[in-house]
């Protein structure tokens, strides 16, 4: 019976775990897709859509968001600003007419760059699909683009929302649209406020499992007081001979084609845990006061650029933490005064995009903590964190008894004390 609910106690761990869905450093995180009815006439409608990253760490790298969805009926979409389709599709029913901009049941549309044309642009758009988290830069979390939307029959008489919504980025899944509030909207510097005609919204979330069947980083360890290096668990995100696992001896230059959305496959060095992303965590130096560690971050990607990576860590250390070189940091207090899980991420024109695998694939910073009376020790591994990830993902850490460990070369009082002890009743006996 006992072991039936252990059972079940770590099936229920497993299904909350952050590889499901839920994460527990960032519990309400998500990217909302806003779809505001602007104008509405019998024959089309004006739409706002606006994708809002809600997420405290997670960001969209590029190549970007691709969204897509199902029209209900017979829609198409007439213009479109600050976002393009990118398949116009079959307008044949439109024969002797001006022909829409897209006639796809399953539009797929791509964000605009910066160099959009003014006429082509809305607020918040054309920012080719990337999205920052709220942390690192809460001024570019959305992207929003506009669009006419009409009917063959040119017969507007209600508004249905499309289903089946995707962000075309691997790990999200979204849900169903439900109506909220209308948007509103400011003008006149804020003295006036306009609001939309109807506004649903659709709520995605991320899985890690969906992203990545395996791991894509890991944690290796070592500390100034011992000379062991714990490197990464071996087949950590993958083993060398498996089918389907390739990798880059040292001096190979594999040739690598693009994959149909013209962007490349991952390749990675050959190593024993075989992942993209290694995070090195030393332990440097011990003053009377503070101690300082080392973070080092290594891309073994030979073909990815991380552009606006973050890393988060949980230790219970970080409560005091005084100075951080080289990186910018923010505390993630999602539950209360608890203030043991921190995010790291780069500095602007300096270190905020991790170079692929190379002499110049890595970052590292410093970080310099107070010693905690009644909880700071050397021993037993707390000086290491318990938990890391990159980019919202979880690293894979070494098991708790490989940690480098202090050297036995002093006993402790209590042992010293029975050594005087039996020294001396040793010596009465032999008397």
């Amino acid at each position: 019976m006992g072991r039936f609910w252990i059972l079940i106690f770590f099936s229920v761990f497993t299904f909350l775990s952050p590889s499901y869905g839920y994460d527990p450093m960032d519990p309400n995180g998500n990217i909302t897709i806003k779809w505001d009815i602007l104008q509405w006439s019998t024959s089309t409608y004006d739409a706002r859509v606006s994708i809002i990253n809600y997420q405290l760490y997670r960001h969209i790298e590029a190549p970007g968001w691709r969204l897509s969805w199902t029209w209900p009926e017979d829609e198409v979409i007439w213009d479109m600003w600050g976002a393009l389709a990118r398949d116009q599709g079959d307008c044949s029913r439109f024969k002797g007419k001006q022909l829409p901009y897209c006639c796809e049941k399953r539009p797929l549309i791509l964000d605009r760059g910066p160099g959009t044309p003014y006429n082509k642009q809305v607020a918040n758009c054309c920012r080719d699909g990337l999205l920052t988290s709220m942390i690192q830069d809460p001024s570019k979390h959305g992207s929003a683009f506009q669009m006419n939307v009409g009917t063959s029959s040119n017969n507007v008489s209600y508004a249905t929302m499309p289903r089946n919504f995707t962000l075309g980025v691997p790990g999200y899944t979204c849900g169903d649209p439900f109506l909220v509030p209308p948007s509103r909207f400011s003008e006149e510097g804020g003295r006036r406020w306009t609001q939309a005609l109807l506004t649903w919204n659709v709520s995605c979330s991320y899985s890690q499992f969906l992203a990545s069947t395996a791991p894509t980083c890991c944690v290796s360890l070592s500390a100034f007081y011992n000379t062991t290096i714990v490197p990464c668990p071996q087949c950590s995100c993958g083993c060398q001979g498996i089918p389907g696992t390739k990798c880059a001896k040292p001096g190979e230059s594999p040739l690598l084609l693009p994959q149909e959305d013209g962007q490349q496959q991952d390749l990675v060095r050959c190593s024993n845990h075989m992942c993209p992303i290694r995070v090195h965590w030393h332990v440097k130096t011990s003053y009377r006061e503070y101690w300082r560690v080392k973070i080092t971050i290594t891309n073994l990607n030979l073909v990815k650029n991380y552009s606006a990576w973050n890393l988060e860590l949980l230790h219970p250390n970080l409560q005091s933490l005084t100075q951080v070189f080289s990186f910018n940091y923010g505390a993630l207090n999602e539950h209360g005064s608890i203030n043991d899980t921190g995010m790291f991420w780069g500095i602007n024109h300096y270190n905020e995009l991790l170079l692929q695998a190379g002499e110049s694939g890595n970052v590292q910073t410093e970080m310099l903590l107070h010693k905690d009376a009644g909880i700071f020790t050397f021993r037993d591994g707390w000086a290491f964190p318990r938990k890391i990830s990159f980019n919202g993902d979880q690293c894979v850490m070494p098991p708790p008894d490989q940690y480098p460990r202090l050297p036995n070369t002093a006993s402790s009082p209590s042992q010293r004390l029975c050594f005087i002890f039996f020294f001396s009743f040793s010596a009465l006996v032999m008397l």
